[in-house]
């Protein structure tokens, strides 16, 4: 991980407990004394995929960095019920008051891997790629970002930055495909020169306008199966197909069978079902 993102992750993780403790915990101060030692482990009660282990630890680092955080099971790796993914030990008051936030990004980033998880499976025998959207959460994307991977899928973009993606309000205002795309590459060859530009098209008229104005991914939104499979076989392999719009586990094997190379899924990060994790302590004595 880069400085950034260390940076980043940090901003998050205070962020969210300033929301959570803001100016203490008042039944933690109020029943703990400030001496007394707990240990505890983190408990999986439903299969599936373990993520954000390293965003908990850093959580109790960033609120007492005495607390013993250990990680019995890596970051991305299979999990079922009953395992115990991590232990920790500390001061109850420091472990207590970090309890919930950590939970919060494990059980989220854990929902996540999880799912991406299982939408990979489904497309094993293809060559195509799953990949996330920009449906994350405001303020935690790098998170929901990181999770996706952990689970065995792709990116797609992490912002309106770093990649060109042509929509269809963008189309309307600039006045068509082709000034669009002329408007993206101009840009492009007065910065950096290396961002993908990739349109979103509807139908085969604005799929055969997008290869022709030399775009290197285009975006077949809502395609019916037949017609996607139709435009594989038109576009054979001059540029990178990815499908989406709606796509959920009943049907993103058919369509990783029509040859796509990539299939976007919102559901991976906008309709996420948290993994059930629990932290369960005891008195150290």
């Amino acid at each position: 991980m880069n400085y950034n993102n260390k940076i980043k992750i940090d901003q998050i993780i205070l962020s969210a407990l300033n929301e959570d403790v803001d100016s203490g915990d008042i039944t933690t101060n109020a029943t703990i004394g400030d001496k007394v030692l707990c240990e505890g482990k983190f408990l999986v009660k439903e299969d599936g995929i373990i993520a954000g282990l390293e965003i908990a630890k850093r959580v109790f680092a960033l609120i007492d960095d005495a607390v013993e955080f250990t990680i019995l099971i890596a970051d991305g790796s299979p999990v079922k019920k009953g395992d115990v993914a991590a232990s920790i030990k500390g001061k109850a008051s420091s472990v207590l008051t970090g309890e919930r936030t950590a939970l919060n990004f494990l059980q989220r980033m854990s929902g996540i891997a999880s799912a991406a998880n299982k939408y990979q499976s489904e497309v094993k025998h293809t060559k195509t790629k799953i990949i996330d959207t920009r449906k994350t959460v405001p303020g935690l994307r790098i998170l929901d970002k990181m999770a996706v991977k952990m689970g065995g899928c792709g990116n797609h973009r992490i912002g309106l930055f770093d990649m060109f993606l042509i929509k269809d309000n963008h189309i309307a205002v600039a006045g068509s495909i082709t000034k669009a795309v002329e408007a993206c590459k101009k840009l492009r060859a007065e910065t950096d020169g290396k961002l993908k530009i990739e349109v979103e098209v509807e139908n085969h008229a604005e799929l055969d306008e997008a290869l022709k104005a030399g775009v290197e991914v285009i975006m077949l939104d809502n395609f019916a199966v037949p017609e996607m499979k139709k435009a594989v076989e038109f576009v054979n392999g001059r540029c990178i197909l990815e499908a989406s719009g709606g796509i959920n586990m009943t049907t993103v094997r058919e369509i990783a069978e029509t040859g796509v190379d990539l299939i976007s899924v919102g559901a991976l990060t906008h309709s996420v079902k948290a993994l059930d994790i629990s932290l369960e302590v005891s008195l150290l004595v």
